[in-house]
């Protein structure tokens, strides 16, 4: 015979087409498909089968074994076996017999050999006329086995009836008549059929003496869950319903092991209590005892999946119901959440290193990490939702999507991912009927898994790189959403919220609201109803996030407060699709909203203002402040996207709304040691600061930045709209808490401005045009809009508001030179450049030095003016009824006593000591005590009493949302500045603000006194 070149046989997709097996095969002297001479198929009907062999997953493995087949089927037929029509005449007649014997010749070898081995067995994957298969396909049918099998007896009838069913599952999977659910549902389904005959064998066993014992079989782990895969153990846990049934039931429940173990699967009891260590069978009291007393977390994660299976179901029932009230408060338990991920990890570290990239179980990326975030969110969820209590994970996961608990994206995802590792599995496992879920290197054996999956190669890419890649896709997200989902903070927030208070009806809300210290349960109760009513998934993901978020408002001082917060923020954006999925999906999101909220009027009022700030608590990162440079280049480009002045100066005022934003919320979190503190970010070289948890110089420099960028870019607005002569130079001088670094939530902007005229230009003119400049810029600030003001202030100029608006840098060295007193001195201070003309703005610092930092010190005279304009401050600038004792600013060892101190101190000493040389007071402070003019410890009491003096003033902004120096003696606002500074008693915390500002006082005196 004349063996074939490479031709049409190999188009069939024979490998070994041009090898000539295939042809010896399908030859004269083999199945008779193919005529070698003429290279064609024998006929129409060899044609056929040549086609449904081609797409088969592995051609020359279907081949081979339909030749054995038929060869099996031929002997047979010759020692006398049943005449029935042969193999091949079969296979013409009955498409669909064709169709799914091809399939699983050319998958399983494992399943070919059985039918090899057991003639006449492939006629139970015959089809009906219409060409659908028989209503029983993949049920146990013992009469079937028993009439296809020379085997006797029970067990290998059992047997023999098994493994038809699971060629019929198989070849229903392999061509499409059921999807992936379906086939889970129906191993499944076989298992418990299995169980049961082979409980009512061992029953049948037992000596005559002895009654039939009351035992359930309970289905665990995927037989549990109705998503049982081909080659598995099987879990079982077995009930006993007395101490009557035990011994009975105890052999029961051994013989029912064995014969499983010869008939389809090893039964596995480890998940019973106390493992393997502990008894076969218990009572049913026996668990209940056990289960209240020890049993780990993962021991009711595992019992999720339970379902009844086999032997009394009645029973069975009986001992999920009793359990099911442990099962779903066991994430209660302060550890349950870590230990289930303590197990995901103690999982993967268990794999060996060179399997864990091929896992597509246990590996990262695998089964187990989507099973182990549906069943941790189940039972911390499942606890008030009975919807999610389905022992499936496909169910439990579109019930979390539907509850609004996992997002819509995220769960298809995943659902995506399960469906693709679990198809990967069953053809690993079906392959050679074993147990694995590795995928395999070999490249023969990678194309063999990738035809089975139905991977095609596409251009520029084979079959093994299409199905590598789909795998690498899946196997990344699914990572990315355990990691999500197992590690979601929410998890922890909403596992510590008693059962009873996630199920928000309104008896169980209002007696919730009552116990956790609301001061109107029922106007809370209406803003609950207003965000849960009705069925939408907007109400779902609320009922979700309240029960934490309440836990959250009660924490602070107004529980009202937040709750009514949250509820004006959640009316603006909760029709916005990412708003409700942030805080349930983006890391702490919801207690940090939650914490801001409940703590801060002026952050709840921003973000009222602007919502879509949200986002910027997702990330640590966000809450950082930025740096100086980055503002002042993102002020101004969102000034020069626009030609109206207008909207220039509107984007402007967004943007530094945005940052008051990020900065309020910073500073909250910060204090609630919820982020890491601020740093500091100087503007002078060379300055240095050791952070503290919350360190009130960084947030006054951050504060500071974002207003020096604002006027920079308001800087450029009004130039661009005020004619001026060529060559003008124009500069704005930072005074007071702005030329400090020392800016708060609502200070002002102190600010000089300063001209210089271009050589040869009227001066008239210039005057003219630089106040329309200056003009300009504060009517652009100070426009009404839905941005917090920032009023620019220039009462600190030469001859206060009676003064010029603005002044050349000439006339400022004038007046400065011949009729200044010292307090303006005393002022220059703190004057830095902010923005406009560098150079003329160092030209003025130059200017202001041999005046604020004089050469021969101050007279005894100008020390005496000085400490009598200190006496007169106090007496006549704190507001009337103020305590001295608590006025931040002007109240006894506070802000200005410090700050009164030490620029005293520069006054008389920065002339000759340039490193007293600076516009802050702390770093002031510090460089005097390195240079011997205050005693260490003065200095240290006067840093503790600003430092202190200052946080509180900027809590007591963040609290009131308004302006004001003065902390209250009692009352919600002296507890919600204790809490935001850390201190848990109020009457504690005043008294430690009374102490740290009376030893401040003392140190200044000493100072300014001395």
């Amino acid at each position: 015979m004349t063996r074939p070149t490479r031709g049409r046989l190999a188009r069939y997709g024979f490998a070994e087409g041009d090898g000539g097996r295939a042809a010896d095969l399908l030859g004269p002297d083999g199945l008779r498909l193919w005529r070698p001479d003429a290279q064609e198929p024998a006929d129409e009907r060899a044609a056929d089968l040549l086609t449904a062999l081609s797409r088969a997953a592995d051609p020359d493995l279907a081949l081979r074994q339909l030749h054995r087949l038929d060869e099996a089927e031929r002997r047979a037929a010759g020692a006398g076996g049943p005449g029935e029509e042969s193999l091949l005449d079969a296979l013409h007649d009955d498409p669909g017999l064709r169709r799914r014997l091809v399939a699983v010749l050319g998958a399983s070898a494992a399943l070919g050999d059985h039918l090899v081995a057991n003639p006449g067995q492939w006629r139970v994957l015959a089809t009906e006329a219409d060409g659908l298969a028989p209503p029983a396909e993949g049920r146990l049918d013992l009469a079937t086995a028993a009439r296809l099998t020379a085997a006797t007896g029970p067990i290998p009838v059992l047997r023999q009836a098994y493994r038809l069913a699971l060629l019929r599952i198989a070849a229903a999977d392999l061509t499409g008549g059921r999807g992936l659910e379906q086939t889970m549902a129906a191993l499944s389904g076989l298992a418990d059929a299995t169980l049961a005959a082979a409980y009512d064998i061992a029953v049948g066993e037992l000596p005559e003496a002895t009654p039939p014992p009351r035992l359930a079989v309970v289905a665990m782990g995927k037989c549990g869950g109705d998503e049982l895969n081909y080659v598995s153990d099987v879990d079982v846990i077995f009930i006993a319903a007395a101490d009557d049934d035990l011994g009975a039931a105890t052999l029961v429940a051994t013989r029912l092991i064995h014969i499983c173990g010869l008939v389809a699967w090893p039964v596995d009891a480890a998940l019973r209590p106390e493992g393997n260590r502990g008894p076969l069978v218990r009572t049913l009291a026996s668990h209940l005892a056990y289960y209240r007393r020890w049993a780990r977390t993962w021991e009711f994660q595992a019992l999720l999946k339970a379902r009844p299976a086999a032997g009394d179901l009645d029973l069975a029932r009986e001992w999920i119901d009793q359990l099911a009230p442990l099962v779903w408060t066991a994430a209660e338990r302060p550890e349950a959440v870590e230990d289930v991920r303590a197990m995901r990890r103690k999982i993967i570290d268990n794999i060996p290193p060179k399997e864990l990239e091929r896992e597509i179980k246990r590996g990262p990326g695998g089964l187990r990490d989507i099973e182990f975030a549906v069943q941790l969110l189940q039972l911390v969820h499942g606890r008030g939702d009975e919807s999610l209590r389905a022992p499936g994970t496909i169910p439990a996961l579109r019930a979390l999507v539907a509850g609004g608990y996992v997002g819509r994206a995220d769960g298809e995802a995943l659902l995506r991912g399960y469906r693709f590792l679990r198809g990967v599995e069953h053809r690993l496992q079906l392959q050679g009927l074993r147990r694995t879920h590795t995928v395999p290197t070999e490249p023969a054996a990678l194309r063999w898994l990738a035809a089975a999956l139905g991977y095609q190669a596409t251009p520029g890419r084979s079959a093994v790189e299409e199905f590598r890649a789909e795998w690498v896709t899946h196997a990344t997200e699914v990572r990315r959403l355990h990691a999500k989902l197992l590690y979601r903070p929410l998890l922890e927030s909403v596992a510590r919220v008693p059962a009873e208070g996630l199920r928000l009806t309104p008896e169980a809300a209002r007696h919730r609201l009552e116990i956790l210290g609301f001061a109107d349960p029922a106007g809370a109760l209406r803003h609950l109803q207003a965000l849960t009513g009705g069925v939408s998934r907007t109400a779902a993901i609320q009922r979700t996030l309240l029960p934490v978020l309440l836990s959250e408002f009660a924490d602070a001082p107004e529980p009202d407060r937040g709750l009514l917060n949250y509820r004006q923020v959640s009316d603006k954006l909760g029709s916005t699709p990412w708003y409700l999925r942030l805080l349930r999906d983006e890391g702490p999101v919801a207690r940090r909203l939650a914490r801001v909220l409940s703590s801060s009027r002026y952050a709840a009022d921003l973000l009222a203002r602007e919502p879509e700030a949200l986002r910027l608590l997702a990330e640590d990162s966000e809450l950082t402040p930025r740096p100086r440079e980055v503002l002042g280049e993102g002020f101004a480009a969102a000034a020069a996207r626009h030609d109206d002045p207008v909207e220039a100066i509107r984007a402007v005022r967004a943007l530094r709304r945005r940052e008051l934003v990020r900065l309020a919320c910073a500073d909250l979190l910060s204090r609630a040691g919820a982020l890491a503190p601020l740093t500091p970010r100087s503007a002078e070289p060379g300055a240095e600061r050791v952070p503290t948890l919350v360190d009130v110089s960084a947030v006054g420099a951050a504060l500071t930045d974002v207003t020096d960028a604002t006027l920079a870019a308001a800087l450029r607005i009004a130039r661009a709209t005020q004619p001026a002569p060529p060559g003008l130079r124009f500069a704005v001088i930072g005074m007071g808490r702005l030329g400090g670094y020392e800016s708060n939530y609502l200070s002002d902007a102190d600010v000089l401005f300063v001209y210089d005229p271009p050589p040869g230009a009227d001066e008239g003119a210039a005057s003219a045009a630089a106040h329309a400049i200056a003009e300009e810029l504060r009517r652009l600030l100070s426009a009404p809009a839905p941005d917090p003001p920032l009023g620019v202030d220039a009462d600190l100029r030469p001859e206060g508001r009676q003064g010029p608006l603005v002044r050349s840098l000439a006339a400022y060295a004038q007046y400065y030179a011949r009729w200044s007193k010292v307090w303006e001195a005393q002022a220059l201070l703190r004057a830095r450049f902010v923005c406009g003309d560098a150079d003329l703005g160092a030209a003025f610092e130059a200017m202001a030095d041999p005046v604020r930092y004089p050469a021969d010190g101050l007279t005894r005279e100008q020390v005496v003016e000085i400490r009598r304009i200190k006496a007169r401050v106090e007496t006549e600038r704190l507001p009337r009824g103020a305590d001295p004792a608590t006025h931040t600013k002007l109240g006894r060892g506070g802000l200005a006593d410090v700050e009164w101190a030490v620029q005293l101190l520069q006054l008389r000493h920065a002339g000759r000591r340039p490193e007293l040389r600076g516009t802050r007071t702390l770093d002031a402070l510090a460089a005097a005590r390195d240079a011997g003019l205050v005693d260490p410890e003065d200095a240290a009491e006067m840093a503790a009493g600003w430092t202190l003096a200052a946080q509180v003033r900027n809590a007591l902004m963040l609290v009131r949302g308004r302006a004001g120096d003065q902390l209250p003696r009692h009352g919600v606002e002296l507890a919600g500045v204790a809490r935001l500074l850390g201190r848990e008693d109020p009457g504690e915390f005043l008294d430690e603000y009374l102490r740290t500002t009376r030893r401040s006082r003392a140190a200044m005196e000493r100072v300014f006194d001395g």
